[in-house]
């Protein structure tokens, strides 16, 4: 069977996660997308549709009698209704985003005789608590075509889980770089930018010590961290124990608008990304793929897919997870040093250009898709 463009149905575990950049690009821009189911692991909506169970207490009871009659429960009634959905849209290809969605959807795909490729994006393939309620993922290492990964560490883990060999596909994400324009880090003042979620594996106030260290030596230095999440509060308590109000801001979630000019008037980005206890890790975080399109050198922890597309000493400045000391110095190297900021800067724009653009991950994405629906 040769497929040119088969028919594609996405299936994201949150209602709302069509604002993740990488759903949101997927959904967008792959050709053929046809369906896309939100709600839950197995979804319970179709996207801009109808919900899959009914509502009320007599919606609720006519689903469970229906489950009874049927000899299933609830779960399995759902499981039966996504792949009538599948079915009559003569899906082709499922492409579930991450690991456990995919788990959801094995026997769905199998009802509706359509094939399914697994794209993992971090805490998926990592957590070891998600893992094991997932059986270790053998089900899909089995029954899916292809399971995507977005950074070379993670390949190499879901091989150590037993994935075949050749259903892993790297495919590191891409940026709309028309969307970011090139700014000018040696003539930007010695100001710092980090954006992304306050959870353990970006360890923000890792960030915080190796500023505050770096700050010690260079007072007129300041830092500007993006973002919300469970660690906010603390972060926001130890900015005002250590008395750094006036030179770290807190600003929350920032529009991208907002964001891309922080970027352009930054000296540098920085992240102090970690493998957090539960064995959460990063895939390739998309805020430093934008801060190369941006122009702005990168300081981080060689960790996960960061190593994967930034290189020490050419588009910024890398060190090992934990050490805010080796982070310190990287920081005071770009405040004493514009011009290098300035040469790194330019030289993560020209590898995102190169190599990371989102037109190009998503036409390796759609040939995975192309083959996976010939194949089934």
């Amino acid at each position: 069977m040769s497929i040119t463009r088969p028919r594609i149905a996405i299936v994201t575990p949150r209602a709302d996660g069509y604002s993740e950049t990488f759903v949101a690009a997927h959904i967008d821009r792959l050709p053929g997308v046809v369906r896309v189911l939100v709600d839950g692991n197995l979804p319970r909506q179709v996207m801009n549709g109808p919900r899959l169970l009914r509502g009320g207490r007599s919606g609720r009871m006519l689903d469970m009698a229906e489950a009874v009659a049927r000899g299933t429960t609830v779960e399995g009634l759902v499981e039966r209704r996504v792949a009538q959905v599948l079915r009559r849209d003569r899906v082709e290809v499922v492409l579930a985003e991450y690991g456990d969605t995919g788990e959801a959807m094995v026997d769905a795909c199998r009802r509706a005789g359509c094939a399914l490729v697994v794209h993992f994006h971090g805490f998926d393939a990592h957590r070891t608590d998600v893992i094991a309620a997932k059986g270790g993922y053998q089900r899909i290492f089995s029954r899916a075509k292809a399971l995507v990964v977005v950074s070379r560490a993670m390949e190499q883990q879901l091989l150590k889980l037993g994935a075949p060999r050749d259903k892993v596909v790297y495919n590191c994400y891409g940026v709309d770089v028309e969307r970011f324009s090139s700014g000018r880090p040696a003539e930007a003042p010695p100001h710092f930018l980090a954006v992304g979620r306050f959870v353990n594996k970006k360890a923000p106030h890792l960030t915080l010590e190796a500023f505050r260290r770096m700050l010690a030596k260079r007072p007129d230095a300041r830092l500007t961290l993006v973002g919300t999440g469970v660690l906010w509060e603390s972060c926001a308590r130890l900015v005002k124990a250590l008395g750094l109000e006036q030179q770290v801001h807190l600003p929350g979630v920032l529009t991208p608008e907002a964001i891309a000019d922080l970027f352009r008037n930054s000296r540098g980005f920085v992240q102090h990304s970690v493998v957090a206890d539960n064995g959460d890790s990063e895939g390739t975080p998309l805020a430093v793929l934008e801060a190369m399109a941006s122009g702005v050198p990168v300081v981080a922890t060689a960790h996960a897919g960061i190593a994967d597309v930034v290189t020490h000493g050419e588009q910024g400045l890398l060190c090992a997870e934990h050490d805010v000391e080796a982070m310190a110095a990287h920081l005071l190297t770009l405040v004493d040093d514009p011009e290098l900021a300035g040469r790194m800067g330019r030289a993560g724009r020209a590898r995102v250009e190169a190599q990371h653009r989102v037109e190009r991950s998503i036409e390796a994405l759609h040939g995975v898709l192309v083959h996976a629906a010939s194949s089934r």
